[in-house]
Parts: C-alpha cells; structure tokens; sequence
C-alpha cells in the first residue's frame, strides 16, 4: 500500500517516461503542475516506498535506480520474454562490427578509432558512424597523439539501453575471459547482455569491416 502522498504522482511520472528521470527533475514536475513546495527528502521516501512496492514478486517490473536518475524496468527473471517480443518488433539491430566496436569503447574509453581499429584489426569507420547515429557513444575528447585523434566514449543512452547504473556496473573482464587474456587477442569474448549475448571476435588483420 502506498502512503506517502507524492507517491502515485512519481509513479505516473516515472510510467511514462522513456528515460530515467532524476529526483530533482521529478520535485520540480510536482512542484509546478501542484503549485506547492515540497522537500527533496519528500521525493526519496515516495521513490523508496514504490522500490519496495513493486520489489514483490507480484509485478513483473522493479524501480531501478539508472544512470543518476530512476526508472522502470522489466525484472531479470523476464528477460527471455522480452528477448522473444524484441526479435519479432526490431527491424534494425547493430551488426556484430557495431557491436564489437562498442564493446571496445566501453572497456577502453576513452580510446580512439585508431585504437579501436588495432584492436579489431580492421576498419572501423562504419561501425563507429552506426553508434554515434544511435547515440551510444559520444565524443568525449581529443588525444594529445599525433593528429590529436577524437576520444570516444559511450553516452548517457548507453547507460539507459544497458540499465546500468554506472559503468561499474559493467561485468568485469576477468568474469568472462580465459586468465591471462586481454581483449583483442584471438580467442572470442562473449559477455551477457539484456537481450542477447555479445560476442567479440577478433577478425583477420587486414580485413574490412562487414
């Protein structure tokens, strides 16, 4: 049962939007459309009372915490299901070079095109064109090298499409990789993603990116 009286205006504001949304943002929407003054300590306790709420096994979403804000989102056990309806609605999915890339930019950041081309063996103009339109990754710099290449790093959608609260949350390397092994050598990489696994594979040095 929700007490707190903020609490079904949060749970509105948090259902329909496609974001996270922070605990600032969500006292100022109920501060303007009420026309009253609230604390912040207010919103806590009203986003703390729906963590709880929708925590029981009887609801098939949780409130999560996400990239400095809070948001809906499906819980782990349905995961499969979701994967099923994704497969039959997406059209477009990033290809395994886009996905590669990515990978790379999120263990490496920030690295540049070149760094990321070195590590895969082959070029990655596309693959990198792909993200930046998908706004998955951003640039965040320029190197001090030669040229002074542009920095890529992945973005606050990154974090949203990830449901990762920071980037620690990211699995580990050693989780997933033979001891002794650093990304961009030959034996492939696989790392659980929400929907489907990722796989990173090192292609033939010299290759063109598919």
């Amino acid at each position: 049962m929700v007490n707190n009286p903020y609490a079904p205006a949060v749970e509105s504001l948090l259902f329909v939007s496609p974001s996270p949304i922070s605990p600032a943002d969500i006292k100022y929407c109920i501060e303007n459309s009420l026309s009253v003054s609230i604390r912040l300590e207010d919103i806590d306790l009203a986003l703390d009372e729906l963590i709880q709420r929708y925590a029981s096994a009887d609801f098939g979403i949780e409130l999560r915490e996400v990239a400095g804000g809070f948001q809906f989102l499906s819980k782990p056990a349905h995961f499969p299901v979701i994967a099923e309806h994704i497969k039959l609605t997406t059209r477009k999915k990033l290809s395994k070079a886009a996905m590669e890339s990515l990978a790379i930019i999120a263990y490496k950041q920030p690295v540049s095109k070149a760094e990321i081309e070195q590590i895969r063996g082959v070029n990655s103009d596309h693959s990198i064109q792909k993200l930046m339109e998908k706004e998955l990754i951003e640039i965040s710099g320029r190197s001090e090298g030669p040229g002074k290449p542009f920095l890529f790093s992945t973005s606050q959608r990154f974090m949203e499409y990830f449901g990762l609260k920071s980037m620690e949350d990211l699995p580990k390397l050693k989780d997933f990789s033979p001891p002794g092994q650093e990304m961009g050598e030959a034996a492939p990489i696989e790392v659980e993603v929400p929907a489907e696994p990722l796989v990173i594979q090192d292609a033939a040095p010299g290759t063109n990116e598919e």
